[in-house]
């Protein structure tokens, strides 16, 4: 396997097979994840079959409630502008960050791409931690955020469906202890401990601001074949939309936890 660092932050990583991947690919994949927040690995041409062994290898999977499934593989689902008649509004957050145990890793596979736009775009949130302001990281220290659900009908969710979720501002790692800020999109950041409503939202807003700082931000340009990455305790990511010419299929998988603890 060889890792080739992007600017300024992810990595590329040639040297494994998606449709083969080995124990050995796994741990140094969760490794280069760890480190570098996203991977990207080119010229893979799967199918869903070897798309979700791949995810499989990592571990257990876990599915958002709402999400369109692919037909025949319910524990991925289809992210797609095709039909729409307005293109779909993404900001940066991390994925199903009102779970208790969010989300370790997700993964996309190119199916479709534009002929102009639709790159996803990561934000490094290690680098978002140090380069906090000093009175904004006093602010921080110790504090939580209550995380909670947005965008999914109310009726689609089950007894036993979580619905929000405290996590620190400051979370360490769960495989290296490397702290990184972990924060989402404000609307599902509801409450910060020992904070008023207004000082809160204030709180989240300056967070989020400097966390999103699309001058640190990596956009992946996607090509035929791409399978990418990224590991949501320490990066934000978004779909750009924006200026997307022709059709945007993706199929995405999600890994339920890191695995083995530090």
């Amino acid at each position: 396997m060889q890792t080739t660092p992007l600017a300024p932050l992810g990595a590329q990583v040639t040297g494994v097979d998606v449709a083969a991947v080995t124990a050995a690919d796994v741990a140094g994949l969760k490794a280069a994840l760890a480190e570098h927040g996203v991977v990207v690995l080119p010229d893979q041409h799967v199918d869903d079959d070897a798309f979700l062994a791949f995810l499989q290898a990592f571990g257990p999977l876990t599915f958002t409630t709402g999400e369109t499934p692919v037909e025949g593989y319910p524990d991925l689902n289809v992210i797609s502008n095709v039909g729409r008649t307005e293109p779909p509004r993404s900001t940066f957050h991390v994925d199903s960050s009102y779970l208790s145990t969010p989300p370790a890793y997700t993964a996309l596979r190119a199916v479709q791409i534009p002929s102009q736009g639709g790159e996803t775009v990561f934000t490094d949130q290690y680098r978002a931690l140090e380069t906090l302001p000093a009175d904004l990281r006093e602010r921080v220290e110790g504090r939580t955020i209550r995380h909670v659900v947005t965008g999914i009908d109310p009726d689609l969710l089950g007894p036993d469906d979580e619905t929000e979720a405290e996590h620190p501002v400051v979370r360490p790692h769960p495989l290296t202890g490397r702290p990184a800020l972990f924060l989402t999109t404000p609307k599902r950041c509801a409450a910060v401990s020992g904070l008023p409503d207004d000082e809160a939202a204030e709180l989240v807003g300056d967070l989020y601001a400097h966390s999103t700082d699309e001058a640190h931000a990596f956009a992946h340009r996607w090509a035929p074949g791409d399978v990418v990455m990224w590991d949501n305790a320490c990066v934000l990511h978004r779909g750009d939309h924006s200026v997307v010419v022709g059709d945007r299929v993706m199929h995405r998988g999600m890994v339920r936890d890191h695995g083995a603890t530090r």
